[in-house]
């Protein structure tokens, strides 16, 4: 045999054994590294790759477990359900060698998911540098997932790694996520982590999959838009370079001179591992992170379908039943209703209004919570500064509604609204506490007749309710409250919770 070939040989050989050697390694999921915290009074489930056939066994604290590679080197193990701990182990899977994970702890576990209210880290809050110094809670750890964009659904996924809150690490922290957690940390006393998937400025059919998104009445829509997206794909690539840059030139000059930017914001090309792909961020962001111990979902998203309220009415329940099915459990899922904004580009002032009651309608699944934030948002800025009180808001709908710790978990809610002469008696639920208006009388209340023309109204707190009027409709048949894009909302109960944007009519 040629010499050629005796190298041809050794270099074939060398390259199977390096394969199998590889192969005969067992791996966990990315998703476990140093520092992870598992979830705490639920079978835990530990899985990974090995080679075919290969006998695996994962030790952690008392417990040792034994499992076989299948066919494709998949395993998977479900550790029994542990209480709290605070004191560090290691998550060792033993087979043909050894990986050891390192600090890990047992306590509470949130998937936090949306776009950029989410997303929005501590390091860009306000006196981001004084609250980060003095950030140092070794049991409060967070998961961020990296931005990737996938065409079908992923089995593994890309990350920071387990960080543990320090100075050195809390500034890339969801702020919301972190305000949320401090306060259960603080109230349970038990390690939280974070596991943050979030992309700002995308739509929610990125994080549906795509078979529930092919089932719902919506998917026409979805998919033409995408088409119409990607036929314009590369010219919209070309040019968008330079209008991204001429916009963030107006904006430092708005800035600097504490005007508005008069440039739209260049809408990102939609095409091909963009995250604005159908069941894109669903594929590469949340499959790969089934099945892996959750407490709860906490979700901030819903700017990017203004204007689009009947898909995201269908869309977002859809959604969370999607997730509950590929997890096989009724996850409690809590999300933020949006804020008050003045959308620009919206000539009707209504479509965030017309958002958030799409939101509100997810509320009747099971085990489902919304933190209500008109009060506290921007009108100029889509992005408001006031993150930690939006995570403390998430924190309450958990403490009370899934913890069993005792807490006003919402403000008021729209109960019924009777006619009474030329007014209308509004009555609410969540008012054991009382009903307040901040600053002055309760403001943002419309009025209609039958010819459904609303007209600015006078409200005044009666005890629990709140009577309506307004001089231009002499009987009044509907009313809302806080219907537009930004309105001044001053109605809350005595706990200080704000009222929720309601409408009386179905029209």
């Amino acid at each position: 045999m040629p010499r050629r070939c005796f190298k041809l040989l050794a270099i074939v050989l060398a390259l199977r054994v390096l394969l199998f050697s590889a192969m005969a390694h067992p791996t966990l999921a990315p998703i476990f590294t140093d520092h992870a915290v598992l979830q705490r009074d639920q079978p835990v489930p530990v899985w990974g790759r090995a080679a075919p056939g290969e006998k695996i066994t994962v030790t952690f604290r008392a417990q040792t477990i034994g499992a076989t590679a299948d066919a494709d080197g998949r395993w998977i193990v479900y550790l029994a359900p542990m209480s709290a701990a605070i004191e560090p182990a290691e998550l060792v899977v033993a087979g043909e060698s050894t990986v050891t994970i390192r600090d890990v702890l047992v306590g509470e576990v949130w998937l936090v998911s949306g776009q950029s209210n989410m997303e929005w880290p501590l390091s860009s809050t306000p006196d981001a540098a004084k609250t980060i110094a003095a950030i140092n809670q070794p049991f409060i750890r967070q998961l961020l997932i990296t931005h990737t964009v996938a065409d079908a659904p992923a089995d593994t996924v890309a990350s920071s790694g387990w960080q543990a809150a320090t100075p050195a690490s809390a500034s890339a922290f969801s702020a919301v996520a972190w305000y949320f957690a401090a306060e259960l940390q603080r109230k349970l006393g038990v390690p939280v982590g974070i596991i943050n998937s979030s992309w700002g400025g995308t739509a929610i059919e990125a994080w549906i999959d795509a078979r529930t998104l092919r089932a719902a009445t919506a998917w026409s829509g979805i998919e033409q838009r995408w088409r119409a997206g990607l036929a314009e794909f590369a010219e919209r690539s070309t040019h968008h370079p330079a209008e991204m840059l001429a916009w963030q030139r107006a904006e430092d000059q708005a800035r600097a001179t504490k005007t508005k930017n008069p440039l739209p914001w260049p809408r990102v090309p939609i095409g091909p591992g963009t995250p604005y792909m159908p069941a894109g961020l669903f594929n590469a962001m949340i499959a790969p992170l089934q099945p892996y111990g959750l407490r709860g979902v906490l979700w901030y998203q819903g700017e990017s379908d203004c204007g689009r309220p009947g898909e995201y009415a269908e869309l977002f329940p859809a959604m969370i039943r999607a997730w509950r099915a590929q997890w096989g459990r009724e996850l409690p899922f809590y999300f933020v209703q949006l804020p008050n904004y003045i959308s620009p580009g919206d000539a009707s002032g209504h479509e965030w209004a017309w958002l958030r009651e799409a939101q509100t309608a997810a509320l009747k699944l099971p085990a489902t919570g919304m933190a209500v934030t008109i009060d506290c948002g921007d009108p100029d800025d889509i992005h408001p500064q006031n993150k930690p009180l939006v995570g403390r808001r998430l924190a309450r709908l958990a403490e009370s509604k899934l913890y069993g710790i005792a807490s006003d978990w919402s403000g008021p809610r729209f109960a019924s609204a009777t006619r009474e002469g030329s007014a209308l008696r509004v009555r609410f639920t969540q008012v054991d506490t009382g009903l307040i208006a901040a600053g002055k009388p309760p403001q943002s209340f419309l009025l209609a007749g039958a010819d459904r023309v609303f007209h600015p109204a006078t409200a005044a707190i009666e005890r629990d309710t709140v009577l309506v009027t307004a001089p231009q409709v002499p009987e009044p048949v509907a009313v809302r409250y806080a219907w537009s894009n930004a309105p001044v909302a001053n109605l809350f109960n005595g706990a200080g919770l704000p009222a929720a944007p309601f409408r009386s009519d179905d029209w």
